[in-house]
């Protein structure tokens, strides 16, 4: 009776988990997230990643990105967008194009790199993307890493 009630709270703790990660949309698509973030008067939040190589990329995820604290936040806070630079995954060019061009921008050198920025057009219709801060793994969990996060936020207010 005990391996059934223990099987049946894995299973409930492991569905929750996933269900948790299926309500955050990631974005690829850089002007599709600024036309969300402006209409929705949100930040944009840029996750640089090696998705399927860095430690630390894959440890932030799992320690924050999928947690319920981090979720709530993210709905209420900012666009997520995430510019993966794979190893083995392949990706279109048009995605690996727009994924340097930002690396570049942002003078990213090192995964996980976490960008957090104001969708800005100017009169003309140009876009931009001022920056407010920007941040890494962080010990101790989403608290922690909320924390750091809230900051840069409360930063740019």
């Amino acid at each position: 009776m005990k391996k059934v009630l223990f099987t049946l709270f894995l299973a409930v703790l492991i569905s929750a988990s996933s269900i948790a990660q299926e309500r955050l949309t990631w974005h690829t698509d850089m002007e599709k997230a600024f036309d969300i973030a402006t209409k929705e008067n949100k930040k944009l939040f840029l996750f640089f990643t090696g998705s399927d190589w860095c430690g630390w990329c894959i440890k932030l995820q799992n320690e924050v990105f999928k947690t319920s604290d981090f979720e709530k936040w993210a709905n209420d806070n900012v666009v997520l967008v995430e510019l993966d630079f794979p190893r083995r995954t392949p990706q279109e060019e048009t995605l690996k194009a727009q994924n340097r061009q930002l690396q570049g921008m942002f003078q990213v050198r090192g995964y996980p790199t976490v960008h957090i920025v104001q969708p800005e057009k100017n009169p003309e219709g140009r876009k931009n993307l001022k920056s407010l801060g920007k941040t890494g793994f962080v010990r101790g969990g989403a608290q922690k890493w909320l924390a750091v996060a809230n900051n840069i936020i409360k930063g740019s207010s």
